[in-house]
């Protein structure tokens, strides 16, 4: 596991490109804090990772919206203590 220990934010993770790189970065050993516009998205994304065996949190959040993303940065350290 490549990434194990390391926690990474993802944006644009409910689905596409965005949720592979989740599941793929979980697979990997990854905390991984889910964004998306969508909130069931995300939530959705979460549980995948979750029931993989993986860790992560979901969050709705909108990449052009800086106190949202602060928010997931927030949400990384509170929740897995750092973000890389």
């Amino acid at each position: 596991m490549r990434l194990r220990d390391k926690t990474v934010v993802i944006t644009g993770a409910g689905s596409g490109l965005g949720r592979e790189s989740a599941l793929l970065f979980a697979r990997e050993g990854a905390n991984v804090v889910v964004t998306d516009l969508i909130e069931t998205r995300t939530k959705n994304v979460a549980a995948e990772v979750q029931q993989a065996g993986g860790n992560a949190v979901a969050l709705k959040a909108d990449v052009t919206v800086e106190s949202e993303m602060d928010a997931a940065v927030a949400l990384a350290v509170s929740e897995y203590g750092r973000l890389d």
